[in-house]
C-alpha cells in the first residue's frame, strides 16, 4: 500500500506545509539540458518532473518556450492549475528562467515547489523543507537570488560522495552508478506521490522518505 493512502493521525509527529486550494502551482525540476546530462545526479529534478508529467494524463506534452528559457507543461489537476517547468539555462542560471515564468503566470513564492539533488543527503532518502540556505547547490542559489528563499523544496539525496576526495562539482555531473540506476524508478515514483499529495490535499509532508526496500 502506498504511503499516500496512509494519512497520519493527529498524534503522529509530522509537520506539514499547507497551501490553499484553487490556485496556480509552479513545480520546478532542476537540471542541465542536453543528452550528455540525462542520467547525471545533478539532473534528478528533471527526471522526477518528467515522470510526473508522463504519469498525469492531464498534463500537456512538454513545450519549448524560448522566451521563458524553459520547457513547460501545464495541466489542471483537481482544483489547481499546475505549471511544471525545466529551466534550459543550465543549472547555475536557473533563477533567470524561474523568475520569468513566475512573473508571467503571477505565481507567488508560497505556490512554488522545487525538486533538486542534495549531496548532503544519502541516496535513498528524500526530504522536504521550506526555505533555508542553498547548501552549496548553485541551482538553488540562483533561484533564491532571483525569487527569494521561502519556497518549498523536495530534496533528493545523491550522497555520499565516492571516492571521498572527488570534487563535488565532478561527482554531481557523473551518471548515477549502475546500482543506483536500478532504483531510479522507485525514486521517481516516490517524488510523484509526494507531488500528488501536495496538489490534491494541499499538504506537503516535512519528513524523510526512504524509497529503498
Amino acid at each position: 500500500m502506498s504511503w499516500l493512502s496512509q494519512r497520519p493521525s493527529s498524534s503522529d509527529p509530522v509537520n506539514y506545509y499547507s497551501v490553499s486550494s484553487s490556485q496556480n502551482i509552479l513545480i520546478i525540476g532542476l537540471g542541465n539540458p542536453g543528452e550528455e546530462y540525462k542520467i547525471t545526479r545533478h539532473n534528478v529534478g528533471f527526471m522526477c518532473l518528467d515522470e510526473f508529467v508522463e504519469k498525469n494524463s492531464e498534463m500537456q506534452s512538454w513545450m519549448n518556450k524560448k522566451d521563458l528559457k524553459c520547457q513547460l507543461s501545464i495541466g489542471q489537476l483537481g482544483a489547481n492549475r499546475i505549471i511544471t517547468m525545466k529551466p534550459q539555462t543550465y543549472m547555475n542560471l536557473s533563477g533567470e528562467s524561474v523568475q520569468a515564468v513566475a512573473q508571467f503566470y503571477k505565481i507567488n513564492i508560497d505556490q512554488i515547489v522545487v525538486i533538486h539533488d542534495e549531496l548532503d543527503i544519502d541516496f535513498g532518502n528524500i526530504r522536504v523543507r521550506k526555505g533555508g540556505s542553498s547548501a552549496g547547490h548553485n541551482g538553488v542559489k540562483s533561484l533564491s537570488s532571483a525569487i527569494g528563499e521561502n519556497y518549498a523544496r523536495i530534496r533528493v539525496g545523491i550522497g555520499p560522495k565516492h571516492p571521498e576526495k572527488i570534487k563535488s562539482e565532478d561527482f554531481v555531473l557523473q551518471n548515477f552508478s549502475k546500482e543506483e540506476q536500478t532504483h531510479l524508478l522507485e525514486l521517481k515514483k516516490e517524488v510523484n506521490a509526494m507531488l500528488n499529495e501536495y496538489i490534491y490535499s494541499g499538504e506537503l509532508p516535512h519528513d524523510t522518505r526512504n524509497f529503498l526496500v
